[in-house]
């Protein structure tokens, strides 16, 4: 990713954060929180069809670093 991809990046976070202003708020309560080792990270997507998928993950212990590196990008 370029410079301008992420500054782009950061623009259209910033964008998303004014039209959804209580997700990030989650997010940071959510890292605040809850991101540890072992914690299961689960996320479901409806369709406006109604059709639903969802997927979770563990975080693992090399996860943590990642995690920490994308929250201070935004």
């Amino acid at each position: 990713m370029n410079f301008m991809e992420l500054m782009q990046l950061k623009e259209e976070w910033a964008h998303f954060r004014s039209r959804h202003p209580k997700f990030p708020l989650f997010l940071k309560a959510v890292h605040r929180e809850a991101i540890m080792e072992g914690t299961v990270i689960e996320i479901q997507v409806t369709a406006p069809d109604g059709k639903t998928m969802n997927s979770n993950l563990k975080v693992r212990k090399e996860d943590l670093e990642l995690l920490k590196q994308l929250e201070k990008m935004f």
